[in-house]
């Protein structure tokens, strides 16, 4: 009963026509950005987040959500007709989504893309609705102790779940924290790290490290890929209602998708990747004739598409019920709850429960909505990408340095971010992913705070982490992950994973 008044509540939010324009506008930026390659959802949100802070909390976190599962919508439309990938998630979609649009067969490949996300949408939508009551009970009997533990235990998975070297991975975690802890110490007064510049002393906020990191320094490094000549693969799009017979045959494939991209969005650091390949992975093992993948296998279109949805929006679990980002767009996400001057955690769901239903019931309102403007509009999204990257360039670095300056009138925002745009183009040069550092950086005074809470509560008694059985469990975890990463055996094997 409590679940049908939440519901209730959710839909009463999201329906308002402010909150269903934020949610359309969303969409359709979320889509946008998934057609052009080289942006994405992560840059475009931390360019968004300054533009957030006059809107309503609830119309704010829509838009930004819809942004989210959008550019998901978006990034197949380019991975089916041009084979190109607009969203990372979307690489997979190219190898049979492309093959079946040389067939002639472009239309059915966009309406199975387009309703696998659908059906996965909706599925994670209700996977969400049923599972935050009773992980937000869960969470309300933490105490500082739990929390801490199941903060560093969100910090090392994404370590783990990362690209790349893990000491590297680990490192940008470290470097996260310490930034974090740059400013004036709440407890004692005592300036750290100010390094005796004045505009540090409230520490250093998140959104110009995120626009620099993400956003400028992604941006810099698509410079320096020459504009391709891009081919449609077709111009007419026939057929977009797929007939029965390719129904039958995707649906399975849907259904296993939603279930990975539910279960694996929820894990800390998945990223965006993770669902999509992990399904196209599954569907050749189960198909009866696995050499049909990469041929135009229709299952190799739904499977995915259906996992990076799904995975999308259960990503937001974690998030909404604990206060613990499981990416980097999540923590750019708590982020803006702070600039709302909402403090993310467990307390959120009891006290702004129109926030975080109205957001739950917009996420359908967002499917239906992309569902219905990306199949009639696919010839306006294609024809974006003749837009030169060269000419978006000078237009985002302005609104960047105009969003950043409008957060506290501050011209040190803006050479913050300049400066965190040159870091994070040299993290891209050498090979490091910054989403680590972003994860430290949000989490950082969350950790001290409940840190030094618990051993403030335990007079200085270390074992109160052990003690607790929760946070117990909780660092068990973390010591078990930390010691698979030791073995050779498991780099080799995670090593070989995110190669393929």
């Amino acid at each position: 009963m409590e679940l049908l008044d939440n519901l209730m509540l959710g839909l009463s939010t999201a329906f308002q026509f402010k909150n269903l324009l934020f949610c359309l506008i969303g969409a359709l930026i979320g889509t946008a950005i998934g057609v052009l390659p080289g942006i994405g959802p992560i840059p475009t949100v931390a360019l968004l987040l300054p533009f957030t802070f006059g809107l309503e909390p609830a119309s704010a976190m829509i838009m930004l959500a819809g942004i989210f599962y959008g550019a998901q919508y978006g990034g197949s439309t380019t991975a089916i007709l041009v084979n190109v990938p607009g969203e990372t998630s979307s690489v997979v979609t190219c190898i049979d989504g492309h093959e079946m649009a040389r067939q002639g067969r472009a239309g059915t490949a966009l309406a199975i893309a387009a309703l696998s996300s659908f059906f996965a949408g909706t599925v994670a939508t209700v996977v969400i609705a049923v599972l935050s009551l009773p992980l937000s009970a869960l969470a309300l009997k933490f105490t500082a102790v739990e929390y801490f533990s199941l903060l560093v235990l969100g910090l090392i998975a994404a370590v783990v779940m990362a690209h790349g070297s893990v000491m590297k991975s680990l490192a940008m975690v470290l470097l996260g924290l310490l930034i974090g802890l740059i400013g004036i110490d709440v407890n004692s007064g005592v300036a750290r790290m100010t390094f005796g510049i004045t505009e540090l002393s409230d520490g250093i906020d998140f959104v110009p490290v995120a626009m620099g990191l993400f956003g400028l320094g992604e941006i810099i490094a698509n410079l320096e890929r020459k504009d391709e000549r891009r081919v449609v693969t077709s111009q007419r799009f026939r057929d977009l209602m797929p007939s029965w017979a390719d129904l039958k045959q995707a649906f399975p494939a849907m259904l296993r998708g939603t279930a990975i991209g539910s279960v694996l969005g929820v894990l800390p650091g998945g990223g965006a990747a993770l669902p999509p390949f992990t399904a196209y992975a599954l569907e050749k093992k189960v198909a009866r004739d696995p050499s049909r993948f990469g041929k135009g296998a229709i299952e190799g279109v739904a499977g995915p598409e259906a996992a990076n949805n799904a995975g999308a929006q259960t990503s937001f679990i974690p998030l909404l019920t604990l206060g613990v980002p499981s990416n980097a767009l999540m923590a750019l996400m708590i982020g803006a709850l702070m600039m709302q001057g909402i403090q993310p955690g467990p307390q959120v769901m009891t006290e702004q429960p129109a926030l975080v239903w109205g957001l739950i019931a917009s996420m359908w309102a967002g499917n239906l909505m992309l569902l219905v403007i990306n199949l009639p509009l696919v010839g306006v999204w294609v024809s974006m990408l003749k837009i030169p990257y060269r000419l978006l360039f000078p237009a985002i670095v302005l609104f960047c340095c105009i969003g950043t300056y409008g957060i506290s009138n501050s011209l040190f925002n803006v050479w913050l971010m300049l400066g965190c745009a040159v870091i994070g183009y040299f993290f891209i040069k050498i090979g490091v992913e910054p989403a680590p550092l972003l994860l430290g950086l949000v989490l950082g005074p969350q950790l001290e705070e409940n840190f030094r809470r618990a051993l403030l509560l335990s007079d200085g008694d270390f074992t109160v982490f052990i003690r607790h059985p929760i946070s117990a469990v909780l660092l068990g975890v973390v010591a078990i992950l930390l010691l698979a990463m030791l073995s050779p055996a498991v780099l080799r094997k995670r090593k070989e994973a995110l190669t393929e």
